[in-house]
């Protein structure tokens, strides 16, 4: 059995540039242990009596139900919260809810739009707040990531990871997440659609301390090349409805295909944290292909998040 982590304890999960590799390692070990229990039929009520708050400012498939279902296999509860059910919308502070909010519940997990909003209610909360994603943080996908990434390479120092596509907040919790863990990462992202800048200049800081290579770049080719893990994401997020157009047209040469993807190691495994839009930002023979493990990746967003949970609301 894992020694618990009692530093996690009462911790706000709001992005992966807080955490260290032993950390990241810690909480990727305990998501191991739990999935392989959880598939034997082993109970682990951990937080059995616990409640956490779900809030959804942004919804989801994934988020909702791996939170929901996690709390339940560790023994707890969840409560959904859109914002029809909120006072948010109707004038009322987020230190105001955040306050309120701890008093009744465990633990607040949070899908909004700014990660100033997730910041400012994680200060006013005392219970640990969790990113479920925000516009330019999703480190709860970025912990399932390195869980498929480790279950089928069997390990994450020295591999190189690719994402092709929108420097958006996925771009940017991979790039924190790979200099954590000694990964080398290549960007590609149509010019004007790079990462975040500031994210970029804390995480090249990082690379040079874990010596690792990390690359921005607007060439998909120079990315992919020699690639262990390929990675993209939609063109479009919510909330950039109206950009569908005039980003198909600027990223038709980003799209994850067969001919791209002749340049990426013979052995590489796909990614997408989904919803996938087919042949647009990957070809259908690659999302369904025998290098795709979506689907693996998919299912570890129920047992990354039951880790973060487990460690931030448990005290054993």
């Amino acid at each position: 059995m894992i020694q618990p982590n009692t530093s996690f304890y009462n911790t706000d999960f709001l992005a992966l540039h807080d955490f260290s590799k032993k950390d990241i390692t810690y909480l990727l070990d305990e998501a191991i242990t739990m999935k392989a229990m959880q598939k034997k039929g082993i109970p682990h009520p951990y937080l059995a009596g616990k409640v956490l708050g779900m809030i959804f400012e942004k919804s989801s498939t994934r988020t909702r139900v791996s939170f929901e279902v996690g709390m339940l296999q560790l023994g707890g509860q969840a409560i959904f919260l859109s914002s029809n059910d909120l006072q948010l919308g109707r004038g009322e502070t987020i230190a105001d809810t955040a306050c309120v909010l701890s008093r009744y519940v465990d633990g607040i997990m949070i899908r909004t739009f700014g990660h100033d909003k997730i910041e400012e209610l994680a200060e006013a909360a005392s219970t640990p707040v969790i990113n479920g994603l925000t516009d330019s943080h999703h480190p709860c996908q970025v912990l399932a990531d390195l869980l498929t990434i480790l279950e089928h390479k069997g390990t994450l120092q020295g591999l190189k990871l690719c994402y092709i596509g929108d420097g958006n907040n996925m771009a940017n919790s991979l790039l924190e997440g790979a200099v954590k863990v000694g990964m080398d990462i290549a960007i590609a992202t149509p010019p004007g659609y790079e990462p975040d800048a500031t994210i970029v200049s804390a995480v090249m800081e990082e690379a040079a301390k874990t010596q690792v290579e990390v690359v921005i770049t607007t060439d998909p080719v120079t990315a992919i090349t020699d690639a262990d893990i390929v990675y993209t994401d939609v063109w479009a997020s919510m909330g950039q409805e109206d950009e569908q157009v005039q980003r198909l047209t600027k990223f038709k040469d980003y799209q994850i295909n067969s001919a791209l993807c002749q340049h990426a190691s013979a052995q590489f495994i796909f990614l997408h944290c989904l919803p996938a839009h087919r042949d647009e930002e990957v070809s259908g023979e690659i999302m369904d292909g025998p290098h795709s493990v979506v689907f693996d990746q998919a299912e570890n967003r129920l047992h990354a998040q039951k880790a973060i949970l487990k460690a931030t609301m448990s005290q054993g």
